[in-house]
């Protein structure tokens, strides 16, 4: 007889894997137990050799559809002699380390019976199972049972209970378990919170508002959503007025693929990440000038399918796809509680779908595209979150990282493993601020963590700076942006030997005080090296020359032509009156209010403005995103430029791009040949610093094309070349980077302690 001890870690708490491992052992014949506990599960497995080996090969190639073995632990023990198999309850002891699971969409068995008549959960907006449904936004403590979530108030019928106690049934502890008898349900109500409708009545009168032209807020899975009919371009407008989001682009939830392929062209990568069961946001290109409103400027829009029951009843409700985009006002957290919502969403619509099921965590969307070749994540949210980033090896402590300003997440490193936030959004208002003071005490509370070291950017005016050093008592220390950006990359992907890392993006403090963003580092896991970067030009108004690229192809043009260039007849200089050109004249001779930035998002500004695309953005990366829309694959030549010696390694220089850029009589294909241009610049940049790892990442790497091409150049080139899929290459990602190195940080010298 052979007894072992299995200690299993991973996603194996509520995706039915104790049922799984139960029916396992039973059919070989094999005694013994299996039970959750804080850090994962716990498995002991009595029987013959044969038997324990064919089980432990079934374990790792026929685990449940959402289960993901990281690792195990093993241990061999004197026969126990167990009479039978069986589940254990649960153990509340214990250090706690167990994967928090995603939210999932619901699954097709559960669809299947939302749509019978004859089933007890007909049209039921919660219906769920072991295999589909809430987890991350409902959980309050580990381990993963219906007590330690917010459905412990709702107690279930004598059917549900069944089902909950079999393990044979697909619903055995699924901790949301419940129906129409004994869960929560919905109702409807005014601007002003007074109720309407319920239940199915309520939907009913939610379908018609929308039908009508109204606009609706209706609490989800991790917030609300507010939907409108994305055909309607005056109710569209009118939520653009009302949200304070003037231009930037809405998600469209359609009700399934067929007629999402009316309005849209999607691939058959993109139709897979449209159906994954993590269901994100996935953009696509649209089809001619339709749903115009909903993404004004722009060839692509953000789509996604139903996720929820509730959004497959409203969808299955209307002829039409809606805006589903979250519930707050522009920039904002999005809201989660039903008297929150009232208060700040009853002034943007007509109506609220309401229900009773609490919401523990804030989580958005997430928003994802294909890029090279595989998927890259935009912002890292609903369905990925909180699965953890799993490193080869141990971290030497536990470490917070707090992120950056823009896209905030943070995150916390223990054992092996990274848990990165939701997304928490721009830093820019106390609403953020509370939000990352909120989802930060949730986490470290669910897992009784307590860093070691807190690691912040290096930016001293950014909130998340602030924060960290406000902290009295804890060890910190500051990194410099982009090399945490490809740190992040270097997690991802486990790796640990020196790296070329092409970091570039909008704008990140460097290491001497300026503005970077368009840098060639030669890094390892403890120091990283400036090998090459752009030329500065200099930001005409400081940060509002990051709103306007007008300002940054203005810089350019004073750059190359001096005075003269205030009477070109180009677009930068026409979108400025007479006067305004000589102040900024002045400003920039003078460099008054106008620092140096090597960005290489300042680049895509200029380009933008200059072939007159756009002269003022109204939000984040706009001429970028228009830029990313005019590749055209039949442009195959670039421009040229230079690299020359700086004090701190080479400098790219671009002058001679935008000389040629200028005199370029195809304006139409200038947009291609400034990003092939990119393209080259990053081969040779690879070339010089020599190294054959080479990692990408920064926001500029969003840009499909570029991605795509700088991974074939340099893999043809005999590079092996890593860009970021797990977590966003932009400041979303920056926190995994930072917890990895404080996490593996060996020079304790660097470190700082509060009043030090």
């Amino acid at each position: 007889m052979v007894r072992l001890k299995l200690h299993v870690k991973g996603a194996v708490q509520g995706v039915g894997f104790r049922p799984f491992v139960y029916r396992t052992a039973r059919r070989l014949g094999l005694n013994g137990f299996v039970s959750n506990n804080p850090a994962g599960v716990l498995i002991e497995v009595e029987g013959d050799q044969e038997r324990v080996d064919r089980f432990l090969h079934e374990l790792q190639s026929d685990t449940p559809p959402l289960a993901t073995i990281t690792h195990w632990e093993t241990a061999r023990l004197a026969a126990a002699g167990y009479g039978e198999f069986e589940i254990q309850p649960s153990a509340a002891d214990g250090a706690r380390a167990a994967v928090l699971l995603p939210d999932m969409s619901i699954c097709t068995d559960c669809a299947r019976e939302l749509r019978d008549p004859r089933d007890r959960r007909y049209r039921y907006p919660f219906i769920n199972c072991t295999n589909c449904g809430p987890r991350f936004t409902l959980i309050e403590g580990l381990p993963y049972d219906r007590r330690h979530t917010t459905m412990k108030g709702f107690r279930m019928c004598p059917h549900c209970q069944a089902e909950y106690d079999a393990p044979a049934d697909r619903r055995y502890h699924a901790q949301p378990n419940a129906c129409p008898r004994c869960g929560p349900a919905v109702w409807l109500t005014d601007m002003a919170g007074i109720p309407t409708a319920r239940g199915e009545a309520a939907v009913r009168e939610l379908l018609d508002t929308i039908a009508g032209g109204g606009i609706v807020a209706v609490k989800g899975v991790g917030g609300f959503h507010l939907i409108c009919d994305a055909t309607g371009e005056d109710v569209v407008r009118q939520l653009r007025a009302r949200k304070g989001r003037s231009a930037k682009p809405f998600a469209v939830m359609f009700r399934d693929l067929r007629q999402l392929r009316t309005f849209t062209a999607p691939d058959a990568a993109e139709e897979a990440l449209l159906l994954s069961q993590e269901r994100p946001v996935v953009l696509i290109r649209k089809k001619g000038r339709l749903l115009r409103a909903v993404s004004p400027g722009l060839q692509t829009i953000g789509a996604f399918l139903p996720y929820s029951p509730l959004h497959h009843l409203i969808l299955d409700g209307l002829h039409r796809p809606v805006v589903a985009t979250s519930g707050n006002l522009s920039e904002e957290p999005i809201v989660k509680d039903n008297e929150e919502a009232v208060v700040r969403l009853g002034p943007l619509c007509d109506a609220l779908l309401l229900h009773d099921r609490p919401i523990h965590r804030r989580c958005d969307d997430s928003v994802v595209k294909q890029v090279g070749g595989a998927r890259q994540l935009i912002r890292r949210s609903r369905g990925y979150v909180s699965l953890p980033v799993v490193l080869p090896w141990r971290l030497k402590r536990r470490v917070l990282a707090v992120g950056g300003h823009l896209k905030n997440s943070f995150a916390i490193g223990f054992e092996d493993q990274i848990v990165l936030s939701q997304h928490i959004g721009d830093m820019d208002s106390p609403e953020s601020l509370a939000h990352f003071e909120e989802a930060l005490g949730d986490l470290c509370a669910l897992y009784q963590f307590k860093p070691e070291l807190i690691v912040h950017d290096l930016h001293p005016r950014y909130e998340t700076t602030r924060w960290a050093q406000a902290q009295i008592g804890g060890a910190r220390v500051a990194l410099q942006h982009h090399y945490a950006h490809i740190l992040s990359c270097m997690a991802e992907h486990g790796l640990q030997e020196p790296v070329t890392g092409i970091a570039w993006d909008g704008t990140g403090y460097g290491a001497d005080g300026s503005l970077w963003g368009g840098e060639v580092l030669a890094c390892d896991l403890s120091q990283s090296e400036r090998a090459l970067h752009l030329r500065p030009l200099r930001l005409l108004g400081g940060e509002r020359a990051v709103r306007e690229p007008r300002r940054a192809a203005l810089s350019i043009l004073f750059d190359l032509f001096g005075e003269e260039s205030l009477e070109m007849d180009l677009p930068p200089v026409t979108a400025f009156a007479p006067a305004e050109r000589a102040v900024l004249w002045t400003a920039w001779r003078r460099q008054l209010h106008a620092p140096l930035c090597a960005s290489a998002g300042r680049l895509f500004d200029a380009v933008a403005s200059l072939t007159g695309l756009i002269q003022v953005c109204t939000y984040e990366a706009q001429a970028a995103m228009m830029l990313e829309d005019c590749y055209d694959l039949d442009v195959t030549d670039h421009y040229t430029y230079a690299i020359e010696p700086a004090q701190d390694g080479h400098e790219i220089d671009w002058r001679t791009l935008f000389r040629e850029l200028l005199d370029d009589k195809d304006r139409g294909g200038a947009p291609t040949r400034f990003l092939n241009t990119l393209v080259a610049i990053a081969h040779d940049a690879a070339v010089r610093v020599g190294r054959e790892v080479v990692c990408l990442s920064g926001g500029v790497f969003q840009n499909a094309p570029l991605c795509a091409m700088v991974l074939q150049r340099l893999k043809e080139a005999g590079f092996r070349v890593y860009h970021q899929r797990a977590v966003p290459p932009n400041d979303g990602g920056l926190s995994l980077g930072q917890a990895y190195y404080g996490g593996m940080l060996e020079n304790t010298d660097m470190v700082t302690r509060k009043g030090d």
